[in-house]
């Protein structure tokens, strides 16, 4: 009994036992492959052409239009946040507030001078008026980082500042809301 069942089971070959289910991936003596015997999926065409070159239609040159202007609208979206980033940093010299502000300087400053390298794969009649909008966003968020170094008192702004005889600014007035001070 043990006999039959173990030749039902497996088929010998000349490398030994095997069993029936298994598949010889060696091409033993084998010319025609598996995949050769099966059909085609359904609507499969092997006869069919492909066409090589892409057809630019008039509603992708619209999405690329869209895309520079996305590109070139960048820098502007990020001012209210970069705004909201600096008013939490606070205005003690520290080194978030510092690190704060060098980051809002360099990656403007980078992004400036890669305007062409940003803008070279957009073309059109619109790529100039991109091109400003996109360098005014990075000059606005410049200006917001300047600003805030002035914040902190990191720009010279007095004469005392560069002049050593010169004496520093006195503050004359000193206002305070909300409760009355005695």
């Amino acid at each position: 009994m043990m006999s039959g069942r173990s030749s039902s089971m497996y088929s010998t070959s000349a490398g030994g036992a095997r069993r029936r289910w298994g598949i010889e991936l060696g091409g033993g003596g084998r010319k025609e492959r598996v995949s050769d015997a099966l059909p085609s999926p359904p609507a499969y065409n092997p006869n069919m052409q492909i066409c090589t070159e892409p057809q630019r239609s008039p509603d992708s040159q619209k999405l690329v239009v869209k895309k520079a202007w996305d590109v070139a609208l960048g820098p502007i979206k990020g001012v209210p946040m970069n705004m909201f980033l600096l008013y939490m940093s606070g205005n003690s010299i520290s080194i978030f507030p510092i690190m704060m502000v060098g980051m809002m300087l360099m990656r403007p400053s980078k992004a400036l001078w890669a305007t062409n390298a940003t803008f070279s794969s957009f073309e059109g009649t619109q790529a100039i008026l991109q091109k400003v909008t996109y360098m005014l966003g990075n000059l606005a968020q410049i200006g917001l980082a300047l600003y805030k170094c002035q914040a902190l008192g990191l720009l010279p702004t007095h004469a005392s500042d560069w002049l050593a005889f010169q004496e520093p600014a006195m503050q004359m007035e000193f206002v305070h809301g909300g409760l009355g001070l005695w």
